[in-house]
């Protein structure tokens, strides 16, 4: 899919949130070893400076890249490779880079040395299953120099409030997911629902993704499997929402900034209209991959 990149794959599992590791459960139906943890190949490595036959680059600027969706940013195994990765961020300033990770007491130590007090195409996101997770993590990730933060709760296992996190003003967005193949724990609406709540009251942009394959409302468990429904669901219930304006200060390559021109113009095809992913999205790829094109 056009807004991920991976330039690493496999990790370790650190926490509840990795029991049932959707990365790990595609590498097994592919008789592979999730933990093998290897760098890719140069194509899939160098992707966000890939160009096109024209001699464009093949991620527009404005665009999101997802990054590390198969491993981990700042896990160990990955720290000869990781300095090549920041110089290919540095190269795209007219792209913003979405980080996540389980371990952000490795951050600080991991920063390029011209971090200063964040890069404007950065957003560093740690995963925060329940409440254990989140006052361990999100602590670190507001001790850290950065322009842009956010959290996400996926698979969300457990309620967790992060309001006194939020308060801070330093939180951008807040994104929740249910979890998905075999072992699937249940997500609970009232987790969904006070984290929606909390984000509301700061302005915070707060994603319900999606239900996850057991989702508990008003004490009944619903069974949904399909991705598509998940999503649709999540969008149904209305609870997502864009918070205060967060602007993202991009440039090209000589340091001037980009207006809105200069930024590609979403597009999106009629499924996008019920996915309660759009808010964040970069628009469609036309990859013919997205959950919301299932049957």
């Amino acid at each position: 899919m056009r807004d991920i990149w991976n330039p690493w794959h496999g990790c370790r599992k650190c926490s509840e949130g990795c029991r049932n590791c959707y990365m790990f459960y595609l590498d097994a139906r592919r008789k592979q070893d999730g933990s093998v943890i290897y760098r890719t190949g140069d194509s899939l490595f160098r992707y966000p400076l890939s160009r096109d036959r024209k001699g464009d680059y093949r991620i527009k600027p404005g665009e999101t890249l997802r990054v590390c969706l198969t491993s981990d940013f700042f896990l160990e195994e990955a720290d000869s490779w990781r300095g090549e990765a920041w110089q290919i961020i540095r190269s795209r300033p007219d792209v913003i880079f979405f980080l996540l990770t389980k371990r952000p007491e490795r951050i600080a130590g991991a920063l390029p040395r011209d971090w200063g007090h964040g890069w404007e195409n950065v957003m560093l996101n740690v995963s925060c299953e329940n409440q254990r997770r989140a006052d361990e993590r999100i602590p670190e990730l507001l001790s850290l120099p950065a322009r842009h933060l956010g959290v996400m709760c996926a698979p969300l296992i457990g309620s967790v409030s992060i309001a006194r996190y939020l308060a801070s003003g330093r939180i951008e967005q807040v994104l929740c997911d249910g979890e998905n193949y075999p072992g699937a724990r249940t997500c609970s609406w009232e987790w969904v629902k006070t984290l929606g709540e909390e984000c509301r009251k700061y302005e915070v942009t707060f994603i319900f993704c999606g239900t996850g394959a057991r989702f508990e409302k008003d004490g009944r468990l619903y069974r949904i499997d399909s991705r598509r429904i998940q999503t649709e669901q999540a969008f149904k219930s209305g609870i997502s929402f864009q918070g205060r304006h967060n602007e993202y200060r991009l440039t090209d390559t000589l340091g001037i900034p980009l207006s809105g021109r200069d930024l590609v113009k979403p597009e999106y095809e009629e499924p996008c209209e019920k996915c309660a992913r759009k808010i964040s999205c970069s628009g469609c790829s036309h990859c013919e991959h997205c959950a919301m094109q299932e049957n």
